[in-house]
């Protein structure tokens, strides 16, 4: 809780507008960091107490303080203002989206930085978001999902990687355990020998 008796502030606060003094901008995105890493803060408005010795002076600083010049926002300031508003409302929606493919391996919204070749790119963020031309041509072909001829389950990324116990032997041979996650092969560092893995069971030139 926030408590304040300047209530221009507060006011100046909620009527944001393009003009708005760069400090009202510079409140307003630590607010939303602070909600943002889980912190719930409530401003409180507490009418100031006249005839207290030297309040009447600090009424009155305060009050000079919100008479803000109406210069213009700095474009940076106010794109960096927007594109924070934007990345926390992104993240809101993701995080309400438990059963979202890409969710469990990407929590937070955030550039990732791919060393690696265009076609591996692409390659990755495909995986990532559990859509592929193997897992998924049938919807375009109005034909039965693919079927592991091994499980006789429905073929899916996960499945693919981590689940069917067909390729065990090659994820003891590439990462040392027949149980690797999805982050440990495809997260923000993709493992070292993921693409070999992918090789070996055939399903690198179908995704």
């Amino acid at each position: 809780m926030q408590y304040t008796d300047s209530l221009s502030v507060l006011q100046e606060l909620n009527s944001l507008h393009c003009k708005s003094h760069p400090l009202v901008f510079s409140v307003l995105d630590l607010y939303e960091k602070l909600i943002s890493q889980g912190f719930s803060l409530v401003f409180c408005w507490v009418p100031s107490h006249v005839g207290i010795v030297g309040n009447e002076q600090a009424d009155s600083n305060a009050h000079s303080a919100t008479h803000f010049s109406h210069e213009s926002m700095p474009v940076g300031g106010l794109e960096k203002y927007i594109k924070s508003c934007l990345q926390m409302k992104c993240q809101i929606h993701s995080d309400q989206e438990i059963n979202n493919k890409l969710h469990s391996i990407k929590p937070v919204i955030e550039n990732w930085s791919e060393d690696v070749n265009r076609k591996r790119g692409t390659i990755l963020t495909r995986l990532r978001i559990g859509h592929t031309r193997f897992t998924h041509r049938h919807l375009l072909l109005g034909e039965p999902a693919p079927t592991c001829p091994h499980c006789s389950c429905t073929m899916s990324v996960k499945h693919i990687l981590i689940e069917c116990k067909h390729f065990n032997i090659h994820r003891l041979r590439f990462f040392n355990t027949s149980s690797p996650t999805l982050t440990t092969m495809i997260g923000r560092h993709p493992h070292i020998y993921f693409f070999e893995f992918l090789k070996i069971t055939g399903f690198y030139p179908h995704i």
